[in-house]
């Protein structure tokens, strides 16, 4: 697998139309936001906070950009995977559907190859998309509300951390998304090797991830067995990273999971696409 061939596949990613709607989604809703707590932010805190009047003095600026940064990706974070689908889900399938697929044949190099080009080029493109959200989120927040301390609200405990404390968070948090949007790219790209349209596995995927949010949310007897080994228990382990003291042990087990599951889907991705009849 070499640079140039990797280099190929991002050509055809940002040659569709499609592959822009992640970027745009993203700078629409979150101006949209930015804009919202500009004009009434304030207002949106105080309702939060105010069950805490009762016990806690909350003096200084409440409206800060890091506040305000992670309510944004707290919000926007699950629907990353969808954006991420509508890409990585047509790596394969969008050139059987073009009849395109049938030109990989006549290419002087392995099967193998030619998928995991198309699997770094997804990585990379979920990459992009992150750092646009960061750079959108984080990096607007700070520059239009300031730099400043935040809240986290857990379902049992309240975390105040200082600004000086934020970065490495806000880093590390991105950092575990990529690994968790790469379970959903590398999902859908196994899923694209299984078809001959793009809807098929773009709406797989979302079912999937729809399904297994279900499941563990659900506090059913039954679906804490498998709960631990689903990659989605383990997509918000990036909150883990705002706790005091951070959780090491659970956040690095999560990791090792969903870097698993990575592997398994880009096994069977690898497999099918060697099997996959491109010439019929």
């Amino acid at each position: 697998m070499g640079s140039r061939i990797i280099y190929m596949e991002l050509i055809k990613v940002f040659s569709k139309p499609r592959s822009y709607i992640g970027f745009m989604a993203i700078t629409v809703i979150v101006s949209l936001i930015q804009l919202a707590m500009y004009m009434d932010g304030l207002n949106y805190f105080s309702f939060i906070t105010g069950p805490l009047s009762s016990s806690f003095s909350l003096q200084g600026n409440m409206l800060s950009g890091n506040m305000v940064a992670f309510v944004i990706i707290q919000t926007l974070i699950l629907q990353i995977p969808l954006l991420v689908a509508l890409v990585t889900g047509d790596l394969i399938s969008g050139e059987s559907a073009a009849g395109t697929i049938r030109l990989l044949a006549t290419k002087p190099v392995s099967r193998t190859s030619i998928l995991l080009s198309k699997f770094v080029a997804g990585l990379i493109y979920t990459l992009l998309l992150l750092i646009w959200l960061g750079i959108m989120s984080w990096g607007l927040a700070l520059f239009i509300f300031g730099p400043g301390d935040m809240i986290v609200l857990k379902s049992e405990e309240l975390i105040i951390l200082q600004h000086q404390d934020t970065a490495w968070r806000f880093f590390t948090a991105f950092a575990i998304s990529f690994v968790s949007l790469s379970v959903v790219a590398t999902f859908s790209l196994c899923l694209s090797c299984f078809a001959d349209n793009s809807i098929g596995p773009i709406i797989s995927t979302m079912a999937v991830i729809i399904l297994f949010t279900i499941v563990g949310t659900l506090e059913i007897p039954l679906f804490d067995v498998v709960k631990p080994f689903l990659f989605t228990t383990h997509m918000v382990v990036w909150r883990n990273s705002f706790d005091m003291p951070v959780s090491t042990s659970q956040i690095t087990q999560s990791l090792v999971i969903m870097i698993m599951h990575i592997v398994l889907f880009l096994s069977v991705a690898i497999y099918r696409f060697n099997k996959k009849d491109i010439l019929a």
